[in-house]
């Protein structure tokens, strides 16, 4: 299964638009995209659909021109590259996109609630790494499922997104410890994604390359892979 044509470009749309680029930069682009910002706190490399951009300051543009997407996109390349200016990770994860509603498992009988205190109560349950990574308590949009025959109701796991550019639903899943392994996240994700696709939005899901849970997930959510981001932060403009 591929995403439609329509989708790609609404995607590409996005992502120009995130990186403050023409709105056709990655559908027209026939080589590497470079847009120098000296005053940049980030430095971030995409890949999508084959097509590169590279943002940031003039000095990480000069030394990125004789380097190979596939060097751009290690994290480890990043920071070699920004170290000197105070670079400090962010990270390096794959990007997945669906426009396809997904099959609700049937046999879930949880309840879905989109009440914030729950979003909350599952974040006490997970480790802090996963709370901070997901932030789903903080989401514009967020549905937790919950155990309604306990006393009182446990959380089970919960799904969500932010709004990109007005196009995009950036997804995020959380799953309670003791419930992993169970489907939970699946029909989590399920759930958001179909609110999201509701409200004529694409969703998008970001997995960092060390959290191989999380780019399960995405497959057998129905997200098709479609590039890469890797960014650092930056100390300061230079």
């Amino acid at each position: 299964m591929e995403l439609e044509a329509g989708t790609v470009s609404i995607i590409q749309l996005a992502w120009s638009r995130l990186l403050s680029l023409d709105d056709t930069a990655f559908q027209s682009a026939t080589q590497r995209i470079y847009r120098r910002d000296d005053s940049a706190t980030l430095l971030t490399f995409v890949s999508l659909f084959g097509q590169e951009a590279l943002v940031g300051p003039g000095w990480a543009i000069d030394a990125a021109t004789d380097l190979t997407g596939a060097e751009l996109s290690l994290h480890s390349t990043l920071l070699a590259l920004s170290r000197p200016h105070g670079g400090r990770g962010l990270g390096e994860a794959s990007l997945y996109f669906c426009d396809t509603l997904p099959t609700l498992d049937t046999d879930e009988d949880s309840a879905v609630t989109s009440e914030p205190e729950y979003a909350v109560a599952l974040e006490r349950l997970c480790p802090p790494d996963d709370v901070a990574e997901v932030g789903l308590s903080s989401m514009e949009h967020c549905s937790v499922l919950v155990d309604e025959f306990s006393d009182p109701p446990q959380p089970l796991a919960g799904a969500g997104y932010d709004i990109w550019a007005g196009i995009l639903a950036h997804m995020g899943v959380l799953t309670a410890p003791a419930e992993r392994g169970r489907g939970r996240a699946r029909f989590a994700v399920t759930v958001a994604v179909e609110e999201a696709m509701a409200a004529g939005l694409v969703p998008q899901w970001r997995a960092r390359s060390d959290n191989a849970g999380s780019h399960r997930t995405a497959l057998r959510a129905g997200f098709m892979h479609a590039g890469s981001q890797t960014s650092v932060v930056l100390e300061g403009p230079h």
